[in-house]
């Protein structure tokens, strides 16, 4: 196994102990360290990309594996924030059935007789993109207000309803043209 496909797997670690740590409120300032570890598995993220390409290690594991691993730091994080009370949970759900929906999608591409893996587009990755920042800003504004900086509640719950607002059409736009755009891999040709 490669280091970029080492880095994924360990992205898939940080999204547990970012769970751990933030659910945990016997940790004194939790909110500052899960926002710590998400910034460390968004950059893993990053990184694994870049080594792939610049070293020629891009493989069809990685290219599955990295979705993958995104969705399960990104679900991990939105339901731990809905259990906060932090974001709606129709938001999330719509979320989650959309990455389930492409999921599915590729697992069935590349297990087809065509054996296709498809990698994520523009559109995906502008929704991975704006959602990590949704979830790091949500999560900053809360570690902000744990440290006793004043933030109005109200205004910290719109601003989160906002931010997951855009993810959620960003997440409905990109799926259906993912899906729009190899729906000839499932045509009866």
């Amino acid at each position: 196994m490669n280091i970029a496909n080492k880095l994924t797997l360990f992205r898939i670690v940080l999204a547990g102990g970012f769970v751990a740590v933030l659910s945990l409120d016997a940790i004194r300032h939790n909110y500052l360290y899960a926002l710590i570890i998400f910034a460390l598995a968004g950059f893993t993220d990053f990184l694994d990309g870049y080594i792939a390409r610049k070293y020629d290690m891009i493989t069809p594991f990685g290219k599955f594996l990295d979705p993958i691993a995104d969705k399960i730091l990104v679900i991990a994080a939105m339901v731990c924030f809905v259990e906060l009370g932090w974001v709606k949970a129709w938001v999330v759900a719509v979320i989650i059935a959309r990455e389930f929906a492409v999921s599915g999608f590729r697992l069935a591409a590349v297990t087809s007789d065509k054996k296709l893996v498809i990698p994520a587009g523009f559109l995906g990755k502008l929704k991975t993109a704006s959602t990590m920042v949704a979830i790091g800003g949500i999560l900053l504004l809360w570690t902000v207000a744990q440290f006793g900086v004043y933030l109005n509640p109200d205004a910290l719950l719109l601003t989160g309803d906002v931010l997951m607002y855009i993810c959620a059409a960003l997440t409905v736009i990109s799926g259906g043209q993912y899906m729009w755009s190899f729906r000839h891999l499932f045509s009866a040709n």
